[in-house]
Parts: C-alpha cells; sequence; structure tokens
C-alpha cells in the first residue's frame, strides 16, 4: 500500500462515516429516532481507560471529561479503519475502481460491532436485547450501517474523481 492509497482509505472512511451521520440525523424528523449520541460513547471509552469494560446503563454512569469529543473522534477513527478493512476484504484495487456490493456487504457486516461489543458494553445488551424495542434497534442499527455501506461506495467513487489522485 502507498500513501496514495492510505489517503483514499482516510478520505472514504471520513466520507462513508459522515454519510451515516447524515443518515442518522435524518432518522428524527422520518422515524422519531434520535440520532446516535457518540457523548456517551465517549463515555464508555473514557470508563474504558480507567478499566471499567461494561455497564448496566452508560447515561447513568459518571460523566467523563470531554466525552463528546472522545466519541466523535473514536466513531470517525472507527469509520476509517472499516474502510481499511474493506481495503483487506476486497483488495487495494477497490479504491480504485469502487463498486457497491463489496461497500455495502462490509458496510452491513460492520454491524456486528455495536450489536457484540458496543451495546452489551453500555448497557444495551447483545443485539440490543436490553432496549425498550429490540426489533426496532436493530432494524435502525442494520439500516445505519448499510447507510455506511453506501457511503464507502460513494466516498470512494468521489476520491476516484478528484484531482488530488488524477
Amino acid at each position: 500500500m502507498n500513501i496514495h492509497d492510505a489517503t483514499r482509505i482516510i478520505l472514504i472512511g471520513t466520507g462513508a462515516t459522515l454519510v451515516s451521520d447524515l443518515w442518522g440525523m435524518a432518522r428524527a424528523p422520518l422515524f422519531g429516532m434520535p440520532a446516535p449520541d457518540y457523548g456517551l460513547v465517549g463515555r464508555w471509552i473514557g470508563h474504558m481507560m480507567r478499566g471499567r469494560f461494561r455497564h448496566e446503563r452508560i447515561a447513568a454512569a459518571p460523566v467523563v471529561a470531554g466525552e463528546r469529543a472522545i466519541g466523535w473522534i473514536a466513531h470517525y477513527v472507527i469509520g476509517i479503519a472499516f474502510a481499511a478493512l474493506l481495503c483487506a476484504v476486497a483488495g487495494t484495487a477497490w479504491l480504485h475502481d469502487p463498486t457497491l456490493v463489496p461497500a455495502l456487504i462490509v458496510g452491513i457486516a460492520t454491524v456486528a460491532a455495536p450489536f457484540l461489543v458496543m451495546q452489551p458494553g453500555m448497557g444495551a445488551g447483545f443485539f440490543a436485547s436490553r432496549t425498550a424495542r429490540p426489533s426496532i434497534a436493530r432494524m435502525h442499527s442494520l439500516a445505519l450501517h448499510a447507510a455506511f455501506g453506501v457511503g464507502l461506495y460513494l466516498s470512494g467513487w468521489l476520491a476516484n474523481r478528484s484531482a488530488i489522485f488524477n
């Protein structure tokens, strides 16, 4: 991998995360579902740094200084890491000729992270089983990660048409 491919991965991951954020914001007016609160993710990460990895309810945990910034930075870093995963799965050739199917498959597969790690650690249970409406929460998580997959493709397509790489 060269510096241009690494730069593409960063741009693609950032762009895909932005697309998922736009979808997350659109959920409120469309479905009455609030956008994800990455401050709570930052709180969870902040408590991990102190040795606590699981909470009954993260919203009830003590506030961590800078939790909103921690959460948002982690959110984008994870998006970039998932873009690198796409490159690992589809190969660096995908960066130069992006297609929708691999991006969508990887995007949807990334829903495993919240279902199996984040939600249980934050007190929502595996696959959001401890939420008020688990099936609705699962559907929204899946849709958010599908939007991320579409964002991977769109960002890859835009990066390929960018003057930076041509």
